[in-house]
């Protein structure tokens, strides 16, 4: 079937989700949760991934989320997704998120995660995607971390 599927730029993937931090999203220090955060990454994954496989996907595995800055209540949080390789069913997004001062318009990186998906058919069966094409120099490198990343992935899982 997979020599039926057009193979898609990675680009072709990319999905940005903003959302602002409002008081219902803090934790006890006054800073959004972490549990809110990861339900948008994951949120934003997703999103990339059905729109490469033009399918609906279930996660499978979140690799390590490190939280390297706080998001406060009134930030803008921002997610960019895209889908930095590709398997036969699975898809591995990769999603960095931004906490954007929206009246400075201060940007600070505070974490990137890498989630595991696999793209089901009507019938809830996996179901083959198209491969990925890496275009610039930039994406080759992320495909190859990703290629990585999966082959450390399956290693683990034996």
């Amino acid at each position: 079937m997979s020599h039926l599927l057009s193979p898609k730029p990675m680009h072709a993937s990319c999905v940005t989700i903003s959302q602002l931090m409002q008081p219902e999203h803090a934790n006890f220090h006054g800073n959004v949760h972490g549990g809110w955060i990861m339900k948008l990454v994951d949120e934003a994954g997703a999103l990339a991934c059905m729109r490469h496989a033009q399918h609906r996907v279930v996660t499978v595995a979140i690799d390590q989320m490190v939280f390297q800055q706080p998001i406060h209540i009134g930030d803008l949080i921002i997610l960019r997704a895209e889908v930095a390789y590709a398997g036969r069913t699975s898809l591995e997004a990769e999603v960095r998120v931004l906490a954007e001062n929206p009246i400075t318009g201060e940007q600070v990186h505070t974490n990137t995660a890498y989630l595991v998906y696999v793209a089901l058919d009507e019938e809830g069966n996996a179901v083959e995607v198209p491969a990925l094409i890496a275009e610039s120099p930039e994406e080759k490198e992320r495909l190859r971390k990703a290629k990585e990343r999966q082959k450390l992935r399956l290693a683990q899982k034996k």
